[in-house]
């Protein structure tokens, strides 16, 4: 398909947001922005809550495509995950199918499969085709997501590339995160593909840089036409020496979740 002209991208003031609004417009994309937090600089971004079904329906009049975000990234109260992830989710897919919109670029995230055992070398990549196996309410929330991609894909003929999202930050920050790390400049490498691939239908695919240390396979985004160009092993040295080479004796060292399987981010108490 052809790169889409205007892409809304929901969670705009997020993290990945952020640093997508920097990188998605030198693809030629026009973003309308939308986020439940006011976003500074940008007059025209909607400010709305995606249980908002009227605020959503007017934010994708008009999009060719929608880059969806948004949501709580971290564990909470399953009733937060519930309103956010789960029926924000949906909210967004019934506002996209009630104006035609017909492709969709979800952020999951590796979380899905958070209790998948990690590689030990050697071993085979881990496949996207790994059941889901979530680590916490958020990584539930990302299963359905993934499940909800693939209804509106086989009843109303929606696209969508789900994107398991390992660690998008400017620089890994843990030994686990040199496995799953995807450089800015990657996710939008990855995004970009995502968007403009031809009958995607519901892919699902990890998105990570060409790391040295990577866990999990990238043939089914590197399909989409995505060639990554980063490696996290320019920041193994510091990293290593600061905390170590991953230990089989601790639970959240042997598989892909990594702490969210065993400390998970909790909401205050």
């Amino acid at each position: 398909m052809p790169a889409p002209r205007t892409v809304l991208l929901t969670g705009a003031a997020g993290g990945v947001g952020t640093l997508m609004r920097g990188l998605l417009p030198a693809y030629g994309y026009r973003l309308r922005l939308l986020d439940m937090a006011p976003i500074e600089g940008e007059p025209d971004a909607i400010t709305a809550d995606l249980a908002d079904r009227e605020a959503l329906r007017e934010a994708v009049r008009g999009v060719d495509a929608v880059l969806h975000l948004a949501g709580i990234s971290l564990e909470a109260p399953f009733e937060k995950i519930l309103r956010a992830n789960i029926e924000g989710t949906y909210h967004l897919y019934e506002a996209a199918r009630e104006a035609g919109v017909r492709r969709i670029v979800f952020a999951s995230s590796n979380h899905a499969v958070g209790y998948t055992p990690r590689p030990r070398a050697g071993d085979p990549l881990i496949p996207v085709d790994a059941p889901h196996r979530p680590d916490t309410f958020y990584g539930l929330s990302k299963c359905f997501g993934e499940d909800l991609a693939q209804l509106y894909w086989d009843r109303h003929g929606i696209e969508t590339v789900s994107v398991r999202i390992g660690s998008c930050f400017v620089e890994p920050a843990s030994v686990r995160m040199l496995s799953v790390w995807l450089s800015p400049g990657d996710g939008a490498r990855l995004f970009h593909a995502a968007l403009t691939a031809e009958g995607v239908g519901h892919t699902v695919v990890y998105g990570s840089s060409a790391n040295t240390r990577l866990w999990w396979d990238l043939s089914s985004a590197r399909a989409l036409g995505y060639d990554p160009r980063d490696d996290s092993e320019q920041y193994a040295q510091k990293l290593l020496a600061e905390q170590g080479e991953l230990d089989d004796t601790r639970p959240e060292h042997t598989v892909l979740g990594g702490h969210f399987t065993t400390n998970p981010p909790q909401w205050p108490h």
